[in-house]
């Protein structure tokens, strides 16, 4: 949970959480705005956030701690996922993780939104109904389209994009809606 989380949920603004936690209002507003890093500040400062929050100091600092995976890196070990759990069982877990929303709030959108198209793409296959939670999600589409590394490669060493164009018209729906260029998802090793 974020400072932004934990104080939307307490329905505290940054004014009232720096006079109650007594951190300078200054330091507050360049934590919440990544000018400085929460994980860097002393251990006073995040327990007196936290305290005034109502969360512990583990809950407080862990997102500030996570490391965001390369995203090839990232799609193989959903397809990896995929594979070793099964369709059914890898809908269900994810459903019960709730990954796809955790990503989307950290703003990790493609992560978010390559895990939902895979979450999808699976329920067609199998004839399982959408869960309608991501509904709002689904409207969404990044910004440039996502290609498989494989396929930019090609296409710098040969100077020409037309892999980049194959990619695009074979790319599997579920993903394509969301710019996401995912032509192979059950082929990994």
């Amino acid at each position: 949970m974020t400072i932004q989380d934990a104080m939307r949920q307490n329905q505290m603004s940054m004014y009232r959480l720096a006079k109650a936690s007594e951190v300078p209002y200054a330091t507050l507003n360049d934590i919440c705005n990544g000018r400085t890093r929460l994980e860097k500040c002393s251990v006073e400062t995040v327990y007196r956030l936290a305290r005034s929050l109502n969360v512990s100091m583990e809950d407080l600092i862990a997102p500030y701690l996570l490391k965001r995976p390369n995203f090839e890196n990232f799609k193989s070990t959903v397809c990896h996922r995929v594979k070793s759990l099964g369709d059914i069982a890898f809908i269900l877990d994810t459903l019960e993780r709730q990954d796809i929303r955790t990503y989307y709030d950290r703003k990790w959108y493609p992560e978010s939104l390559y895990l939902l198209a895979m979450l999808d793409y699976l329920s067609r296959e199998n004839d399982v109904p959408l869960c309608d939670e991501y509904d709002d999600l689904r409207l969404c589409k990044l910004e440039k389209p996502v290609y498989p590394a494989g396929i930019r490669a090609v296409c710098v060493v040969s100077k020409d994009d037309t892999a980049m164009k194959q990619a695009a018209e074979t790319a599997i729906p579920e993903f394509a809606r969301f710019n996401i260029m995912e032509n192979e998802v059950r082929d990994v090793v």
